[in-house]
């Protein structure tokens, strides 16, 4: 297997280095009030252009499967948080109270749309109903999530999320999915013939939300705060809620009966965390100081998810090779003499 299989993408270097610059160079002051606006117009514009991409014909098509949509549903919304709660003595003493707030926060996030259907689709799973599932995800997200984090957070004694939190997220990020949605009729194709603009503006937000909240977070002393030794624990938890989400997804499938096609979707689907939903999400519902710690353990688990599903889904396809290569050979006749 090709050592770069596991490199980190162009994204994810992007990622870094937007970090190491908010390191070195923070933005404060006028400087960072102009990009916390910029920021703001950005993430609406992207939920803008996937309510004006997101396809209503493959939504209604997929729909009809609807234990495997309760199923990715449930992973997605009820088992990661669980996981998150009933694990704290397990995590608490690897990572510091801040960035389990952000791990409890992961644990809500809805799931990812374009790599969990590229994954599907690359281990030979039911691709529309990934489509559907994906969608649904995270579209349910943007009113699930920070209902969940403020239960999960109020649990841990860091009070209530606000209702004036969650009209921010309906006002920034459902009302121009919404608007989009609208607009399709008249924009769609045009979306849809442009589509590395999408990957454009949804990288785009996700640099310019990093860089602010990790800028306020180094002014805040964030790397005084997160010693290597924090770091690696932090990679364990992830590593830990990614490996308990993909085996009750695999083997959960199985017990409930699904095909081997349905199975691949609730793994890829159920498994997964957007991130590109989190940190726009984050930015809205916690203040900006935190913000470093709490879209720090999303991103380690983004790049964790894609080397891990990429792995899996190669297997669940050269799988399916080998059963279609048995099942395509002649079957050998014994004469008696």
């Amino acid at each position: 297997m090709s050592l770069r299989r596991f490199l980190p993408d162009n994204f994810t270097l992007c990622l870094i280095g937007t970090v190491t610059l908010a390191s070195v160079l923070p933005c404060r002051g006028a400087t960072a009030t102009v990009f916390e606006w910029l920021t703001n117009l950005a993430i609406a514009l992207l939920f803008f252009l996937h309510g004006a991409k997101l396809s209503r014909e493959a939504v209604v098509a997929g729909i009809t499967n609807w234990r495997l949509h309760v199923a990715v549903m449930a992973s997605t919304f009820a088992l990661f948080p669980l996981l998150g709660l009933l694990l704290k003595p397990l995590l608490m003493p690897l990572v510091t109270p801040a960035l389990y707030v952000g791990i409890l926060f992961l644990c809500t996030l809805p799931s990812t749309v374009q790599s969990s259907i590229a994954f599907t689709s690359i281990a030979r799973g039911n691709v529309s109903a990934a489509v559907c599932s994906a969608s649904a995800s995270s579209l349910i997200g943007i009113v699930v999530t920070p209902l969940l984090t403020g239960l999960v957070v109020q649990t841990q004694g860091q009070g209530a999320m606000s209702w004036h939190a969650v009209g921010d997220i309906v006002l920034q990020l459902f009302v121009p999915f919404v608007a989009g949605q609208i607009a399709q009729r008249w924009i769609g194709g045009w979306v849809q013939r442009h589509r590395p603009m999408i990957g454009f503006v949804d990288q785009g937000s996700i640099l310019l939300v990093v860089y602010t909240a990790f800028s306020a977070a180094v002014l805040q002393g964030l790397w005084k705060q997160l010693p290597l030794s924090v770091l690696g624990g932090l990679l364990v938890v992830n590593a830990v809620l990614l490996a308990l989400a993909l085996l009750a997804t695999r083997y959960g499938s199985r017990v409930l009966g699904f095909s081997r096609e349905d199975e691949i979707t609730v793994v890829f689907c159920g498994s997964k965390k957007s991130l590109a939903s989190g940190v726009p999400m984050a930015n809205v519902l916690f203040p900006a100081h935190a913000l470093g710690m709490i879209v720090l353990p999303i991103m380690l688990f983004h790049q964790m998810q894609l080397m891990v599903c990429a792995v899996l889904a190669r297997r669940y396809a050269q799988r399916a090779e080998s059963v279609a290569h048995k099942a395509s050979q002649p079957k050998m006749l014994v004469v008696d003499q």
